[in-house]
Formats: structure tokens, C-alpha cells, sequence
């Protein structure tokens, strides 16, 4: 991966674990520099011949290794459903600890598959964070993303169309048994076209030229497979129609850009949709591994008052503004939703240089709000 940059995932090795995380968002290599060779036994799926022996004979697994003091990871579970009867019975009776690493839920969720009923911690790994890489070029990330190999090379965009071409293409469609692949990697292209606006099947099935059935089912895909995410809307209003329709993202800036055929530069509203996706992505990283309770909505009433995000209950509205300069008729939505219901924060994240307010609505840098809200001092 080039330099060891600090992961901010910690897992408690006392205990069995699922791993989540899309390809390459780094979760071998956290296990290869968190936790020493000499106490685990590695199984990589990803190898033919050995998942060709163990999706042949899954009590290979208790034969070898049932009495065994080291930590049991499973590269790419999903692969080999049927070892979780095996993981089970181990855990159950000789007390093993198991790290299982997936990149897809897909298969498991179809096979009906054991999922070990709550004996395993759920973690995910996503890409990198601001609070992990430090300085950030907001223009570079936009092409590069933010999947480790691909924002630390000095050649993205090659390694992004590899990702795509090998990847979202083929091994996602063969997964999910996809038959035309143009016509799937046509809906990748329009996904990333809608993603962060509302998600609207029969749009996207128009846009693509498949059923709204069909994008259904591709979308349930992205998610499966933690490409893609949905963002709900927040429900609670005293006095205002809302709608209720979930917002869709995809899970990298850059993978999303390079898909829409996007080179956003400041001040264009590409540069605006790519930098809230940016904030978006750094609120999903801090919940995932700070407070995963915490939850993401947006707001928005069918009178076309909007404020993009939601944290917890009533905590923090957030609005993202990619100028240098927050003027008064962008604090609208805030105030409309204030006069809505009790909210404990407004704020405004923007390019601006210093923090100000302007009544109850706090504006702040970016660099500033993402700092305080990795150091716990946004109150969420």
C-alpha cells in the first residue's frame, strides 16, 4: 500500500469478528501490520486451491485447526458459506477466536447462511479518513478517491479503471449472476450520475434501459456488496410535508467521478455534489468507527427546503457549502428547519477561511469541522 498510514479500525482480538469492507478498502493489510503473524492462521478464499479444498470438504477446517490457541481469519467468507456451520460448532466447543473478513454480504444473505446469531463483533473498514491521511487536496481526492492504493498513487486514474473494468464489471456482475454486463456497467454510470440525489427507480431504469424491477435489484447489489448506501430522510415535523424518499451514494468520490466521466474543479456544481459526498463519507468513517449509533439522514420538505444531513436525533443539521463565501440565502434551509423543531446545532461547512456565526448558525472550515468532530467536540 506504499506508506503504513494509521488505520483508525480497532478490534478486539478477545473476540470473534465479521470485517466488513468493499475491495481494497485495506482489510489485509490491517491484518498484516495489527496483528502478528505468529498468532494467527490465515485462510485467503481468494486463493483457487484453497477454496477449491475447503468448499469440497468444510470439516477440513475442524480437522486441522480444533485445537488450535491462534486466531482463525478467513479471507473472503462469503466465498465459502458453508465453513460458518464449522466457525460455529468451533466457537461453540473449543472456544476459537475467528477474525472474518467480506467484501460482499450478497451471497451470504441468498444461502440463508449461519451467521453465527450475535457470537460474532461486526466491523467495517472504510476508506481512508481525513483523520487518518492528515493535509488533504480536495481537487486531488475528487479524482483520486479515497481507497488507499488509489489516493496513494501517483496514477489514480489507471488503477481506478482497472477497479472498474475487473471489479464492478465482472467479478460484481458474475457474483450476482448478471448476464449483460453493458447493460450493468450502462446502470453503474447513471448510479453515479443520481448518487446523493433522491433515489428514483423508474429514472434510473429509464436512464439505464432496463425495468425499474431490474434497477431494484442492481442497486440492492451496490449495497450488498458496500458499494453504495442509502441515506433516509429524517421523519420528525411539526408543521411541514417531508419527503420521504432515501438518498443513494456511492461508497468513493473518486470511483463515483470516474464513472460520470467527472473532473470537478472549484467552484462548479460538480465540485459542490463531490465535496458533500467528501463530508458524507467522513461522517460514515466516524461512525463506523466512533459512534455506530449514530444516525445519518437528511431533511427535506416538498416545499424544496433542504439540509443535507441529520446527525443523530436532533443533535447537529448540517449544511455543505463548497464556496469561500456562505451567503444569507444559504442559511434558509437551516432556518426553516429550526423554526421546524428543537435542533441542538445548525452548521454550515464551507471553504470559508475562519469560523463565524450569524445567530444560531454556526460556519465553520471544513478542516475545523472535521477536527472537531474527530476529537468528540460536536456533542454527537
Amino acid at each position: 500500500m506504499g506508506q503504513n498510514i494509521k488505520r483508525l479500525l480497532d478490534i478486539d482480538t478477545k473476540y470473534s469478528s465479521f470485517l466488513w469492507g468493499a475491495r481494497r478498502t485495506g482489510k489485509s493489510h490491517w491484518i498484516k501490520y495489527n496483528l502478528s503473524a505468529d498468532n494467527i492462521i490465515l485462510i485467503d478464499l481468494l486463493q483457487t486451491d484453497v477454496f477449491s479444498e475447503y468448499a469440497s470438504r468444510p470439516s477440513l477446517l475442524r480437522e486441522r485447526f480444533q485445537n488450535t490457541k491462534k486466531i482463525i481469519i478467513i479471507d473472503e467468507i462469503q466465498k465459502a458459506p458453508m465453513l460458518l456451520d464449522e466457525i460455529h460448532w468451533m466457537m461453540e466447543n473449543k472456544k476459537i477466536i475467528f477474525l472474518l473478513t467480506s467484501s460482499s454480504a450478497r451471497k451470504l444473505r441468498r444461502s440463508h447462511t449461519n451467521l453465527l446469531a450475535g457470537r460474532a463483533l461486526r466491523y467495517q473498514l472504510l476508506p481512508f479518513s481525513y483523520k487518518e491521511v492528515g493535509n488533504i487536496n480536495l481537487e486531488k481526492i475528487m479524482i483520486s478517491g479515497m481507497l488507499p492504493p488509489h489516493f496513494l498513487s501517483s496514477k489514480p486514474l489507471d488503477l481506478i479503471r482497472s477497479y472498474v473494468a475487473d471489479y464492478l464489471k465482472e467479478e460484481i456482475a458474475q457474483e450476482a449472476q448478471i448476464q449483460n454486463i453493458p447493460q450493468f456497467s450502462e446502470f453503474l454510470r447513471v448510479a453515479a450520475l443520481m448518487s446523493g440525489e433522491l433515489l428514483n427507480y423508474n429514472n434510473v431504469a429509464r436512464e439505464s434501459g432496463v425495468s425499474a424491477k431490474v434497477v431494484h435489484s442492481y442497486f440492492d447489489i451496490l449495497e450488498t456488496t458496500m458499494l453504495g448506501f442509502n441515506i433516509a430522510s429524517w421523519k420528525s415535523s411539526k408543521t411541514r410535508r417531508l419527503i420521504q424518499t432515501k438518498k443513494f451514494y456511492l461508497f468513493d468520490i473518486g470511483i463515483s467521478n470516474y464513472l460520470t466521466r467527472r473532473q470537478p474543479t472549484e467552484g462548479t456544481p460538480e465540485f459542490g455534489k463531490s465535496f458533500e459526498h467528501f463530508i458524507l463519507m467522513e461522517l460514515q468513517a466516524y461512525r463506523a468507527y466512533r459512534n455506530p449509533d449514530m444516525d445519518i439522514t437528511y431533511w427535506r420538505t416538498s416545499t424544496g427546503y433542504e439540509v443535507d444531513f441529520i446527525l443523530g436525533d436532533k443533535e447537529i443539521a448540517l449544511e455543505i457549502k463548497s464556496g469561500k463565501m456562505v451567503h444569507d440565502i444559504d442559511l434558509r434551509s437551516l432556518k426553516a428547519l429550526r423554526e421546524d423543531g428543537k435542533i441542538k446545532n445548525l452548521i454550515v461547512v464551507s471553504q470559508e477561511k475562519y469560523p463565524r456565526e450569524v445567530g444560531e448558525i454556526k460556519i465553520m472550515p471544513w478542516t475545523t469541522f472535521l477536527d472537531r468532530l474527530w476529537d468528540g467536540d460536536l456533542g454527537i
